[in-house]
C-alpha cells in the first residue's frame, strides 16, 4: 500500500489498532509469548474478511513498530500486505525493542500523537477506527475524537473479570493491582465505553455477564457478531490421513500414542488453568490409562528465558507430571508451526479424543470453533464464550474450572459413549459452518457500521491538513500561575519571544472563558507579551486563530457538539455534596463549572462514574482542586491542541506545553515536549518520570524560558529520550 489510498477500493475505509503483541501477516507466532494470542489471529482475519466480502473498501491494521534482534525482521518492516485492500501498518512510538503489554502503558498517547500524524501525511481519513483490548480501546478512543470520526470498541478480554476471577481464586487484591495495574486497565475500558459508538462483542455472554459490569454499559451499543474460522485450514481428518509432521515431536513424550488424544492449546497463562488440567487428568480413575493428554502451550526455546509469569505456569505443569508421575502420558512439545494446530485438531478427531479448554475465564474461545470444524467434541469452561457457542453447536460439555474432579468426569464421559462422541463430531463441523464464519460476520460488521455512519452522516468534518503560515514550532502555555505570577519573569519571556523568528508561533491554552481570556491578553501585552497565534479557551472547547481578528474554529465546536447533553449534566449532578455553581462567566455552550469544596466533594473517580451510569458521555476536569468542569467527551486542552497539530500539519515534538496543575495534564502527555513550572500542584508529580516533560525549577515564566533552552526549542530542538533506550 502507498501512503495515500492505492490498494483501497470503495466502501468502508476501517482503521483498526491492535497494539501489543507481534502482529504480522502470516504464519502468527501464537502463543509466542502472553501477549501474542487469539486477539492477533482475530484482528487479521476480520481485515481479510472485511475487504474479501467487500463490506469494506480499505482495512489498515495498526500496530506497534519492533526493532529487536530477537525477533523476524518483518516486525520492523513499515508496512505488509494481509490481502489486496487490507495491510498491516507498523507505527513507531516508544523503545524500539519488544516490550510486554504491561509496559506499554506510558507510551500510548505517544501512539496517538504518531497515529494523527500517519492519518495526516497519508491524506487518509477513516470512516471509523476499531480498538481492540483495552489499551487500543485507550488509543482509539482519543484518536477518534481529533479526527471526528466514530469509534468502535472489542475488549476480547476485560479488566473486572480477571480481576473479580483473581480475587475468586483466593489472590490478593494488592498483590493482583501490583502485578497488573488493572485500575489503569479499567478506567481505560470505562473510556472506550464512553466512547465507542459500536460495541462489537462475539457472545451473548459477554454483553450480559462481562461488559455489564462497567458504569458506561449501554446496552443499545452491543453488538454480537461472532468471529469465524478458517475453514481453509480446520476440516476433518479425510480418509488418506496420514501422521504430521508434529508426530516426531509427540513421539518423544508418548509411549502409546494410538490411545485417544485429550488436545488443549493456549498460551502458558495462569488463566489458561493448565496445572488443574493435569491435576484432573492423573486423579480421575482410569483416565491417563485410556487417553493421552497434548499440551500446546505457547513456544519456547529456553525456560529460563521465558517471561517470569509463563515460567511459572509451566514449572508448575512440569512439577505436577513429575508428582503424579504422567511420563509417557502426557506431552508438551516445545514449539509448534501454523499448520500443527490444525493437523493436531484432526489427529485428536481421528483418535476419537476431545478437546479442552479449562480457563478460568474465557471471553470467546476461538479454539473451540477450531475444534469443532475439525470434527472434535470439545469440554470447555462454563465461564464466558464457550456456553455460547457450546449452546449453538451441541458438540460437548461445559465444567466449573475450578474443580478438577468435575473436569476430570467431563473428560472421560465424552470419550466413554462412542454414538455420542460421533453426534457431537457430526454437529460442530455442521454448525460451524453455519454459524461462525468469517464472511458471515464480515457481512454482519458490514451492516452495523453501515448504519451507524448513516445515523451519524452530520457529525462529519473532513479536516484536511493545512498549514500555518510560516510557522514550524509552537510555544503553548497556560494563563493562570504559568505564565503570570511574575512581572518580572513574563517581561523577560516577552523579550526571549520577541528576538524569535517568525517560524515561531505562541499559542495560549486557558480554562477561561474566551471574553476574560481576552481580557488576560490585553494586559498580558501591555507587560510585553506578543499577542498569540492561537488561542485555545474555556478548557479545550474554544479554538480561534490570528493574533488580532481571531478566526473561530467552527469546524472544532461542531465535532466536539457530538453527544453534548448540558442539561442532562446538570440533572445528575445536582446534590452532589461539596459542589455549588460555579461564576455565571464560567458557564458556556460547552462546559458546566461548578465549585468544589474538596473537603466535602466526592472523589473525581465517583464523580466520572455518576455520570457514566447515568449514560451521560463527558470529560471531568478538575482545576487546583476546587473548580470542577465538564465539558463534551470529545474535547479537552490536550485534543484541542492534537488537533491543531493534524489540522495545522505540526509534528507534536515541535510543540512546547508549558502547565502548572493537574487540568495540564492531558496537553502535556505524549510527544509534546512538555514543560512544568517550578510551581506547580501535586497532581504533576505522576509525570515526573517521563522523558519529555521537563519540571523547571523556575516559576511561572521563569520555569518556561528554562524549558525552552532546555530543549534548545528556538534553535535546533532536542527531543530527549528515556534513559538508556533506543527510541524512535
Amino acid at each position: 500500500m502507498s501512503a495515500g489510498n492505492e490498494g483501497r477500493g470503495e466502501g468502508l475505509d476501517v482503521l483498526s489498532l491492535s497494539i501489543h503483541g507481534l502482529v504480522r501477516a502470516r504464519d502468527i507466532e501464537l502463543g509466542r509469548d502472553p501477549d501474542t494470542g487469539g486477539q492477533v489471529l482475530y484482528v487479521v482475519e476480520q481485515a481479510k474478511a472485511l475487504v474479501r466480502r467487500r463490506a469494506a473498501g480499505g482495512v489498515q491494521l495498526a500496530t506497534r513498530r519492533v526493532i529487536d534482534k530477537r525477533l523476524d525482521e518483518v516486525y520492523a518492516g513499515p508496512q505488509e500486505e494481509i490481502c489486496p485492500g487490507a495491510h498491516i501498518v507498523r507505527i513507531p512510538f516508544g523503545p524500539r525493542r519488544y516490550l510486554r503489554k504491561e509496559s506499554l502503558w506510558p507510551h500510548l498517547d505517544s501512539m496517538v500523537d504518531q497515529l494523527t500524524r500517519h492519518v495526516r501525511v497519508t491524506g487518509r481519513i477513516p470512516d471509523v477506527v476499531h480498538g481492540h483490548y483495552a489499551d487500543a480501546g485507550y488509543v482509539g478512543a482519543q484518536l477518534s475524537k481529533i479526527l471526528g470520526v466514530p469509534f468502535v470498541f472489542t475488549g476480547h478480554s476485560l479488566g473486572r473479570v480477571k480481576r473479580a476471577r483473581l480475587l475468586a481464586d483466593g489472590q490478593d487484591a494488592d498483590v493482583i493491582e501490583e502485578r497488573f495495574h488493572l485500575e489503569r486497565r479499567i478506567e481505560a475500558e470505562e473510556q472506550a465505553l464512553e466512547t465507542a459508538a459500536i460495541v462489537i462483542t462475539s457472545t451473548r455472554q459477554e454483553v450480559s455477564e462481562q461488559y455489564e459490569r462497567y458504569d458506561h454499559y449501554r446496552p443499545e451499543h452491543m453488538h454480537v457478531i461472532p468471529p469465524g474460522v478458517d475453514l481453509s485450514r480446520f476440516s476433518p481428518p479425510v480418509e488418506s490421513w496420514s501422521e504430521p509432521p508434529i508426530g516426531s515431536q509427540l513421539r518423544r513424550f508418548l509411549v502409546h500414542l494410538e490411545k485417544p488424544m485429550i488436545l488443549a492449546v493456549a498460551r502458558p497463562d495462569e488463566r489458561k488453568n493448565f496445572e488443574r488440567l493435569v491435576q484432573a487428568f492423573a486423579t480421575t480413575p482410569g483416565l491417563s490409562d485410556r487417553a493421552n493428554l497434548v499440551l500446546v502451550m505457547g513456544i519456547r526455546e529456553d525456560l529460563q528465558e521465558m517471561p517470569s509469569a509463563s515460567r511459572r505456569v509451566l514449572s508448575a505443569v512440569l512439577e505436577a507430571i513429575d508428582r503424579y508421575d504422567l511420563y509417557g502420558r502426557v506431552a508438551y512439545p516445545k514449539r509448534h508451526g501454523s499448520d500443527d494446530v490444525p493437523d493436531l485438531c484432526r489427529w485428536a478427531a481421528r483418535s476419537r479424543g476431545v478437546f479442552v479448554n479449562p480457563a478460568l475465564t474465557e471471553p470467546f474461545g476461538l479454539t473451540l470453533l477450531e475444534a469443532a470444524a475439525s470434527g472434535l467434541p470439545v469440554v470447555a469452561t462454563d465461564d464466558g464464550g464457550p456456553a455460547d457457542i457450546i449452546g449453538v453447536c451441541q458438540n460437548g460439555l461445559l465444567v466449573d474450572p475450578l474443580e478438577p474432579e468435575a473436569i476430570g468426569a467431563a473428560l472421560r464421559s465424552a470419550l466413554q459413549d462412542g454414538e455420542r462422541w460421533r453426534r457431537w463430531s457430526e454437529n460442530g463441523v455442521e454448525r460451524v459452518h453455519e454459524e461462525f464464519s468469517w464472511p458471515a460476520h464480515a457481512e454482519r460488521y458490514g451492516e452495523v457500521v453501515g448504519a451507524l455512519l448513516e445515523r451519524e452522516r452530520g457529525w462529519r468534518v473532513r479536516e484536511r491538513a493545512r498549514r500555518l503560515v510560516r510557522i514550524d514550532r509552537m510555544i503553548v502555555t497556560d494563563i493562570d500561575d504559568t505564565l503570570i505570577g511574575d512581572d518580572e519573569a513574563l517581561e523577560a519571556l516577552g523579550d526571549e519571544l520577541g528576538k524569535a523568528s517568525d517560524h515561531v508561533a505562541f499559542a495560549i491554552a486557558t480554562g477561561r472563558p474566551i471574553e476574560r481570556a481576552i481580557d488576560a491578553l490585553r494586559e498580558l501585552e501591555e507587560k510585553g507579551m506578543p499577542p498569540p497565534h492561537v488561542l485555545i479557551a474555556a478548557s479545550g472547547t474554544r479554538l480561534s486563530y490570528g493574533a488580532r481578528k481571531r478566526e473561530r474554529d467552527r469546524s472544532w465546536e461542531h465535532q466536539i457538539d457530538y453527544r453534548w447533553e448540558p442539561e442532562r449534566v446538570r440533572d445528575v449532578l445536582e446534590g452532589l455534596p461539596g459542589a455549588g455553581p460555579g461564576p455565571p462567566e464560567g458557564q458556556t455552550v460547552f462546559r458546566v463549572q461548578y465549585r468544589l469544596d474538596p473537603t466535602a466533594a466526592p472523589p473525581l473517580a465517583e464523580i466520572r462514574q455518576r455520570l457514566r451510569q447515568a449514560g451521560v458521555e463527558a470529560t471531568v476536569l478538575l482545576d487546583h482542586d476546587t473548580s470542577l468542569e465538564i465539558i463534551p467527551v470529545r474535547a479537552s486542552p490536550g485534543l484541542a491542541i492534537r488537533f491543531i497539530c493534524y489540522k495545522w500539519n505540526l509534528e507534536p515534538e515541535r510543540l512546547l506545553v508549558a502547565g502548572d496543575s493537574g487540568n495540564d495534564a492531558d496537553m502535556l502527555s505524549g510527544d509534546t515536549l512538555g514543560v512544568v513550572v517550578g510551581n506547580h500542584t501535586s497532581e504533576l508529580e505522576q509525570l515526573r518520570d517521563h522523558p519529555r516533560i521537563y519540571f523547571a525549577e523556575g516559576n511561572h515564566a521563569w520555569g518556561i524560558i528554562e524549558g525552552i533552552r532546555h530543549y534548545d526549542f528556538l534553535g535546533r530542538i532536542h527531543v530527549p529520550e528515556a534513559d538508556g533506550e533506543e527510541a524512535y
